[in-house]
Order: C-alpha cells, then structure tokens, then sequence
C-alpha cells in the first residue's frame, strides 16, 4: 500500500494546521481512498507551535496566571506532553499582551516565561521546548531567570526588579535559591535568528524598535544589555554574548544559552524532532505540505522548507500547496527540491473570501484531489 504524509502549517487567521491537514487528507482520499495516509500537525517555532506539538503528541493544555510584560497578572497557558512541556514566549511575554501606547522595552520583563517554566518543572517535566517569536521585552532574561531563582543584586546587594532598564544596575548574582530541577532540565529553543546580543545586529537595535523603543532608548538598552552580559561572563566564566541566536526575543536567546545550558535550533526542526517526525515519514512514498502563502520566504526557516529538507534527505517527492504563491518564486522553489507548487484557489476571488475557513478547506481538499489524481500512476 502507497503511503502519503500530510504535515501542512496553519494558513494564519483561516485554518489550523490540523484543519488544513484534514482538508488535504479528504482530498487524498477523494483520489486514493486505498492510501495509507498520515496527518501531521506541524508549526515552525512561532504561533501554534503548542497546539501543533500536544496535537501530534496527544497532550494537553495547562493554564496559569502568570506576570505579565508589565507586571500585571495575565492568563497564559503551556503544552503538557509526559516529561515534555512546549511554551511559547508570547503567551506570558508577549508584544500582544500590551497595548501599543504602553509598549516600553526599558520597563518590560519576561518574568512571567519563568513562571511558566517553573510550573512546567514543578510538574516533572525536564525537556522543555521554547518558541522564542512576539516578546514584549529586551531584559536578556533578567526576569525569566528571576522566576527559577535567580537573584541579582544592585551595588548596595539589594535585590532589583527584573526590566529591561536593570539590566544596567546588577553588580552582583545570587544562586542559592535556584530551582534545582533546573539542573536536571533539557531546554530546547526555536530560533531562526543568528542575531547577537547586543551591537547594531543586537537585540535593541533590530527589535527594539517594534517594542516601543525611540533611537535614545535604544542605545540605553544596548548599554544595559552590554552591561548585564559583562556582569554574567564574570560570573559564569564565558561570555555568550555573541553567540548566535543570543539577541532573539529581546536577549532570552542570550539567559537560555547562557544559565540554561540550552540549544537553539530552527524552529520548524524542533516542532519536527518533538514529533519524530523521521519516524513518520519512513517508508512514505509522498509527502504534502504547505502554508497560508508560499514564497521566497518559504525555504528560509518555514515549516515547508523544514518538511522539504527532510522529505529530500529520504529521496521522498515533496508537493506544496499554498493560500497563494508568489509566482517569481516558484523557479527558486522548484530549485530547491519541491516536486511541484501549487495555489489552491481556482478562480478570482476576494482576499476576504478566500480566507473563509469553509472556503479555504474546500479549496485545499479539490486542489489535492486533483493533483493525486494527476499523478495516480506515478505513485
């Protein structure tokens, strides 16, 4: 029996990716009911990363009141799979929890990242996944770190609050309160950023300004953060600073590596490891995937090109199937190894109407009828 992997991203605002999965699947099976058929939910590290993860996975969801960017007690939650929790930055920390006229970076914390981690810790797991997209802050970690234990100290030894602004006052760490399961803990993090910590490459410069930052407080917070990052050689004995990926989501690229010990990989990689995603596809004879709009874009860090990379190490036909598809991209596309590209909407249609999650699944089911019934012989 033939067997086909389906592992589609969500088409943002329109279909999940388990919506969009299942879509294409009655399309195989309008084509090749007799098809051995795998649905896939996947995510490249940034929005719907947890709800890809504890689909595959079976897990589920765990809600906690946690800090918020501000201080202010928000509602989050985190993906619960055995020993493995999958926390997205952006659910405790992220830019959409502020309003635009209160964006600050100078005064914002990802304290409430911590807490999420600690609950997971608390909970028994020690493999933790971390989606690094949408944050609100620019403190290096301070606040995530001040959650698991972590205290820093201003000249004086008096304990700071955890901003972006202090990361200028520490002059001093204390461990001793540190959770110890941290040391039992395997953090791994998506990241498709290579950004330093700090500089014109760092994190103040290239993401402080979505955050709420001026040129004047840019330059402070590259300074705090310079500061923070001098302090935290001295005390761990390396600098990490420079490392690749330490300037992703305002510096937490920076605290993972640098107090967790954690790696940073690609994001759709991480989603796809969690997913033993390799398993899924041996012995597949196609796979099909896709996202909401298919571009140039599409092989740098997307789940697609994610897919195709693995799909392409096992000799596997990958297909893609998109909302819509840049067509001055499909020559570079079909370049890098997809079998073949295709939209899914037949005729003119509104941006509006084809975002209708009804018509959207539609026309992603007709779409991979046709196209297994195109190539039925070949499979």
């Amino acid at each position: 029996m033939r067997k086909i992997v389906i592992a589609i991203d969500s088409f943002k605002g329109t279909l999940t990716s388990r919506q969009a999965g299942e879509a294409a699947a009655h399309g195989v099976a309008d084509a090749m009911p007799a098809v051995e058929l795998s649905v896939v939910p996947v995510a490249d590290g940034g929005e719907g990363t947890v709800q890809a993860v504890i689909t595959g996975l079976g897990g589920e969801m765990v809600e906690c009141n946690v800090q918020g960017p501000l201080g202010e007690t928000v509602k989050s939650s985190y993906g619960l799979c055995g020993d493995m929790a999958v926390i997205e930055i952006a659910a405790a920390s992220g830019l959409t929890l502020i309003k635009a006229e209160q964006r600050n970076p100078w005064l914002t914390s990802s304290y409430g990242t911590g807490e999420l981690i600690r609950d997971a810790l608390l909970r028994g797991c020690r493999n933790i996944l971390i989606g690094l997209g949408g944050s609100a802050t620019n403190d290096a970690g301070f606040g995530m770190l001040s959650a698991l234990g972590y205290r820093f100290l201003d000249a004086n030894g008096c304990e700071l609050t955890a901003s972006g602004g202090a990361c200028a006052r520490v002059a001093s760490i204390d461990d001793s309160a540190v959770l110890p399961q941290l040391k039992e803990a395997r953090f791994t993090v998506a990241c498709d950023v290579n950004n330093p910590l700090t500089g014109p490459y760092g994190a103040s410069h290239v993401f402080g300004p979505q955050k709420g930052a001026d040129a004047a407080m840019i330059a402070k917070l590259d300074g705090a953060l310079s500061y923070f990052a001098n302090v935290t050689a001295s005390y761990l004995g390396h600098d990490f600073s420079n490392e690749k990926g330490a300037g992703a989501a305002g510096g937490l690229g920076f605290a993972i590596k640098a107090y967790l010990r954690g790696s940073l990989t690609s994001g759709v990689d991480m989603v796809l490891d969690a997913l033993r995603f390799n398993e899924i596809i041996r012995d597949a004879d196609l796979i099909i995937t896709g996202e909401g709009r298919i571009d140039g874009q599409t092989c740098m860090g997307k789940t697609p090109g994610g897919v195709l990379r693995r799909g392409i190490a096992r000799n596997i036909p990958v297909i893609a199937v998109g909302g819509s598809v840049d067509e001055t991209a499909i020559e570079e596309l079909m370049n890098a190894g997809f079998s073949a590209v295709f939209p899914i909407v037949a005729g003119p249609l509104t941006l509006q109407e084809a975002m209708k999650p009804e018509v959207a699944s539609r026309n992603l089911q007709r779409t991979v009828a046709q196209l297994l019934r195109a190539i039925s012989l070949r499979i």
